[in-house]
């Protein structure tokens, strides 16, 4: 029987409620505390969340030594500084995306991560759910005969006012929010970085990308096209196109217990069902695995590295007006 993993969360953030349900669910997980930076908070949210553990403030959960693994939720700007501080506490660390703001941080997260010995991982939940690995599977398989561009798209309508997404000193924007979707889904089946890219944006009055639209080359005449933004209905989409064949992804970022996708060739599409599973079951899973049996995570630090890299990129891209070589 592998060991139960103490979890405990930093913050009492919106996004907790995609991953409380697997950590209750998980034969190897315990959800054992929140931190918030007011004690009446963090108790209100045990109490609504069956939490055992409540804490006043984020060094209180870091010192607890019975906490194994920190999930770290934290508006953008704050990911580096606490999952660091929580790797140097002893802890593992489960890190929403982006995984940091400059290479300077990620470089640092990477330090603590060696001198700790302690995992960090990015949360990207898409990339462990089985219609991720499929499609991944037949692009490699050369079902679609020579890659040769990629396609994809995440908008939605962002309202909440007073939102971190809406500051910049905080990572806000719409490319480190969810165009970061796209540009690691397409690293994923290129299997390689950018050679060079190019962006546009559409400035909000904040000084955020309020949208984006990008381009990447990769190598062996590879390209890839995506578009992001705050101020569109919501849209997602993949689509990779080879020299065989075509597959449309319909719902690429977040696909649910069931989805379907679609592989055209000789002017046939066939419909390819996967039975999936919880959507943030995965990152769990995989988070449990590198911990307690040695391997490393899916989505490694280089990995994390590279997008956040490409992202950075970008953003120079659409300041200058010119094309930014990565190599």
């Amino acid at each position: 029987m592998d060991k139960i993993l103490n979890w405990g969360l930093l913050s009492t953030a919106r996004i907790n409620r995609a991953l409380i349900p697997p950590l209750n669910a998980s034969k190897r997980t315990r959800l054992l505390g929140v931190a918030s930076r007011e004690q009446s908070s963090a108790d209100a949210y045990a109490r609504e969340w069956n939490i055992p553990r409540a804490y006043g403030s984020y060094e209180a959960l870091l010192n607890d030594p019975e906490i194994d693994v920190v999930y770290n939720p934290l508006p953008n700007h704050m990911h580096a500084e606490w999952a660091v501080n929580a790797l140097r506490a002893g802890k593992h660390v489960l890190c929403e995306k982006p995984l940091a703001l400059t290479l300077d941080e990620v470089d640092a997260m990477i330090a603590a991560s060696k001198e700790s010995g302690k995992i960090v991982a990015e949360a990207l939940m898409y990339r462990h759910h089985p219609q991720t690995l499929k499609v991944k599977e037949l692009v490699d398989s050369g079902a679609l005969g020579k890659l040769q561009l990629i396609k994809g798209c995440f908008t939605f309508t962002l309202t909440r006012e007073g939102n971190y997404r809406f500051t910049k000193e905080m990572g806000g924007g719409s490319i480190w929010d969810v165009g970061c979707y796209p540009i690691s889904y397409a690293r994923m089946i290129a299997g390689a970085e950018p050679l060079e890219v190019f962006g546009w944006q559409v400035e909000g009055p904040t000084g955020i990308d309020e949208s984006f639209v990008g381009q990447m080359r990769f190598r062996d005449g590879i390209h890839m096209q995506f578009d992001c933004g705050f101020k569109s209905v919501l849209r997602t989409y993949i689509e990779i196109i080879g020299t065989e064949g075509v597959l449309n992804v319909p719902v690429p970022f977040k696909p649910g217990k069931d989805e379907k996708i679609f592989l055209t060739r000789r002017e046939k599409t066939e419909t390819i069902r996967i039975k999936g599973e919880p959507l943030y079951m995965g990152e769990v899973e995989d988070m449990c695995d590198a911990i307690l049996q040695g391997g490393p995570p899916r989505v490694g630090l280089n990995d994390s590295r590279g997008n956040v890299a490409t992202i950075l990129a970008l953003l120079e891209s659409a300041r200058s007006g010119k094309t930014i070589r990565m190599v």
